[in-house]
């Protein structure tokens, strides 16, 4: 290992550990890829922390756990001309995003549950899709199977909550939600991308060019970590 490198410890069916590996990608920082799973607690005890995702161990060992306060001040702690927040995105669009996005939370995690049954961390073997099942039972006192059926109503919930017809007209508007590229594409791009791995949800055709494009500007394959790839 090069110990000049950080080290993203990260969980491929995490929606914030894709957030920050956007954010890395972007500004094209070399780090050290260590995709764990939730089931890890070897990792977590080595480590000395809780079950989070992700964790970013930098060169001096020191840990970042919060991965929106990594967001905001990612400029700082990487620099570079490659910039995704100043003079980019302003505080307060930054937590009127954050607060849009604890307000969606509930619904949007509730319909991303069975979806993430395609993430390489759970589906790798049988016992981890029991164990996945066993947390949904417990979370949500539904199964996978009965979310994945509701998942037209959930959309449609999640759709309205968000306007998600006018997001996506903005977008199209500005290219980015900020109309360069910020630490806030990272946070729509990681919570939408997966709605596209359940069958029948359509996502509007302006937030599917969105996606790409962030995904092209980022230079990050967001299929990796996928059991099935999208066609």
């Amino acid at each position: 290992m090069n110990n000049s490198k950080p080290v993203l410890y990260h969980c491929w069916s995490d929606t914030n550990s894709q957030r920050l590996r956007l954010a890395l990608s972007y500004k094209q920082i070399s780090y050290t890829d260590k995709p764990i799973s939730r089931w890890d607690d070897e990792i977590f005890f080595e480590l000395g922390v809780s079950l989070v995702f992700p964790i970013l161990q930098m060169p001096d060992k020191s840990l970042l756990l919060n991965v929106n306060e990594i967001l905001w001040e990612i400029d700082g702690i990487f620099p570079s001309d490659r910039m995704l927040v100043r003079n980019v995105i302003d505080e307060a669009a930054w937590n009127s995003l954050l607060e849009w996005r604890e307000k969606v939370d509930a619904i949007l995690t509730r319909l991303t549950a069975p979806a993430l049954l395609n993430y390489i961390d759970i589906a790798e073997s049988d016992d981890r899709v029991a164990a996945y099942k066993r947390h949904v039972q417990n979370a949500y006192n539904m199964s996978a199977e009965a979310l994945a059926n509701d998942r037209y109503a959930a959309y449609t919930q999640f759709a309205q909550l968000t306007n998600i017809v006018a997001l996506g007209k903005h977008l199209t508007a500005k290219q980015f939600y900020m109309g360069a590229p910020s630490i806030a594409d990272a946070v729509l791009t990681a919570d939408l991308y997966p709605l596209q791995c359940l069958d029948g949800v359509s996502l509007p055709i302006d937030i599917l060019y969105y996606l790409s494009r962030v995904e092209k500007e980022f230079d990050l394959d967001l299929q990796q970590g996928f059991k099935t790839k999208l066609n």
